[in-house]
This record gives C-alpha cells, structure tokens and sequence, in this order.
C-alpha cells in the first residue's frame, strides 16, 4: 500500500493535515511526520524516508512542501507523487536572516507574543476574527516551544535551493496555492508548475497561508480529486 506522509510546516503540527488523513485513511497507509527535533531541511527529509517503507505520496505544508521536493530530490525512486500547499522554492533571500532572527527572539520572549505578531499575517484578512480557525493556530503554536521554532527558523535559513532540481522531478505534483496568501503567493506556485513536468494547480479561494486550517473542505476536496489516481 501506498503511504501518505503528511508533513507541517513551521510551528505546525497534526491539526493542519488532520482532515486529509481522515480523508484518505481507508485507501492509503497514513504516515504524520514529526518534526519537533529537526534541525536541516534535508535531514527531515532523509528521517522521513528512513521512517517509512515503499512507496510515498509526500503532502507538505509551507516548510513541510519544501521537505517533501527535499525527499522527491533525495530519493525520486520512493515518491509517487507531491502535494505541495502554501509552500516556496527559492534559496534564501537578502535580508531574510534578520527577520527571521527579529522572530526567533521574539519567540524567546514570549512565544504568546510571537503567535500573536506571526498568526495574523498567515491567514486570509477576513478570518483574522475568526475565534475558531485563530485560536485552533494559536493553541498550536504555544504547543511548541522557543527551542523548536529557533531549529525549524535555522533549518529554513539553511534550506537547500528547491529551484535548481524542480525540472529533474517526473512524479505528478499538485500545487495547493491560496487567494489571500501574501506570504507564499499564486505567482511562486505557478513557477514551480513551469519547473515541474507534470504538475496542476488548485487554487483555494477566501483562504491565506494556512489554507488546510482555514479551508479544509476545499483542500480535502483537491487533494481526493487529484490522489485518486494511486488508488
């Protein structure tokens, strides 16, 4: 049987794919990557394909997405197909290290005040009052610690360049991109869609860069549609 590994993004964990593996737990073997002491992009990847047998369907979220090119990159082989949602290809940017450094000591601060600084912007603008979609990130982010947001900030400023491997990928991928999403934007997944050979684009309407929390019907209904070819 095929496996779904579901792998989160920063700061995140079983809640953004929850649905998905409910969704897809009675035709695929269910693989919830944990991410808590990763410290590289390219060791997670390598743990996870060490972590699980045969054939894979890597589902990644944000950081997760780059996880998963990580493992189509590292073992083409193992890796059936890609879902890659919300998520980035480019090596890292002039003045990134400071910004994400501005987060880590925040997060060393007070990890309240960083959910409540870093929460806002990831989501579409409308759900910012949303007391359920809010406080269901929030409550995630504070289940993390200071320590773990420093290693996966680190792994991202490390991260290996996505962008130079894209044309080498043959499996079928399918990009999760979000109409409110400024952080990771329609543009960027449309780049990796010209990259990659076989490759489609969903695009989750009234949603931000948590579209699998903030839309999860939607999501669940693109991935179901385009996963029933391995079924």
């Amino acid at each position: 049987m095929t496996t779904v590994v579901l792998i989160p993004g920063l700061l995140s964990d079983d809640i953004v794919w929850q649905p998905v593996a409910d969704a897809l737990s009675a035709d695929f073997a269910i693989h919830k990557a944990d991410l808590r002491q990763g410290t590289s992009i390219d060791g997670m990847a390598r743990d996870l394909l060490g972590a699980t047998d045969g054939p894979l369907i890597a589902v990644g979220h944000s950081m997760g997405g780059r996880i998963a090119m990580e493992m189509a990159h590292q073992a083409p082989e193992r890796i059936a197909g890609l879902v890659l949602a919300n998520t980035g290809h480019h090596p890292r940017r002039e003045g990134e290290d400071a910004k994400r450094q501005a987060m880590i000591d925040l997060g060393h601060e007070s990890m309240e005040k960083l959910a409540d600084t870093w929460l806002p912007p990831m989501v579409d603008p409308a759900r910012v009052s949303d007391e359920t979609v809010m406080g269901a990130l929030r409550a995630m982010v504070l289940r993390a610690d200071a320590d773990m947001h420093e290693r996966q900030m680190r792994a991202l400023l490390g991260r290996p360049n996505a962008s130079a491997y894209l044309g080498e990928i043959r499996c079928p991928v399918l990009l999760i991109a979000a109409s409110q999403d400024g952080w990771s934007p329609i543009a960027q997944h449309e780049e990796i869609a010209a990259a990659v050979p076989d490759s489609e684009i969903a695009i989750i309407e009234d949603a931000g860069h948590f579209a699998p929390v903030e839309r999860p019907d939607e999501v669940v209904a693109a991935i179901s549609t385009w996963i029933a070819r391995f079924r």
